[in-house]
């Protein structure tokens, strides 16, 4: 009986979160195949944009394995606006602190972290933004990252 109510509770709070994301504009994952990312690789976002005057925070999110080597992963990030203008940038997703233990949320072999990417941000043109993520570690078959979230939401 304990465990069927640890589970309702469980439930419950997450559909109070999900259900209370209101500063949330845009947020997906996407899989990496055999969570095995190759370096020539992209994950693509498409996020449509219509408001031009609020601000938002972007964030970059990794659901990783136990079994991944290292404490960090190096992305180059691409954003590419209605038009054609593109941003690239470079960026640092730090995974773990320095004694080894994951700073991402989860439970069993699998840690998801979100990280801040850029604050303030504002869109100068309504349309689709194209978000282009790249791993930048020197591995040629990143293994070890199953998933690859982009965020964007309001700032309040």
């Amino acid at each position: 009986m304990n465990r069927i109510l640890q589970i309702v509770v469980f439930a419950a709070v997450l559909f109070v979160t999900a259900s209370c994301d209101n500063r949330r504009v845009f947020d997906q994952y996407k899989s990496i195949p055999k969570s095995s990312w190759q370096k020539d690789s992209l994950v693509v976002f498409n996020v449509p944009v219509d408001d031009t005057l609020q601000n938002h925070n972007l964030f970059i999110n990794v659901r990783n394995e136990l079994n991944y080597r290292y404490s960090n992963l190096w992305l180059f990030v691409t954003i590419e606006q209605p038009g054609g203008t593109a941003l690239k940038d470079t960026f640092e997703l730090v995974l773990a602190d320095p004694t080894g233990k994951w700073l991402g949320q989860g439970f069993g072999g699998l840690k998801t972290r979100q990280a801040v990417y850029r604050r303030n941000v504002f869109f100068p043109h309504s349309g689709t933004y194209f978000i282009r993520l790249q791993h930048g570690m020197r591995d040629e078959e990143l293994e070890g990252i199953t998933d690859v979230g982009f965020r964007v939401e309001k700032i309040k």
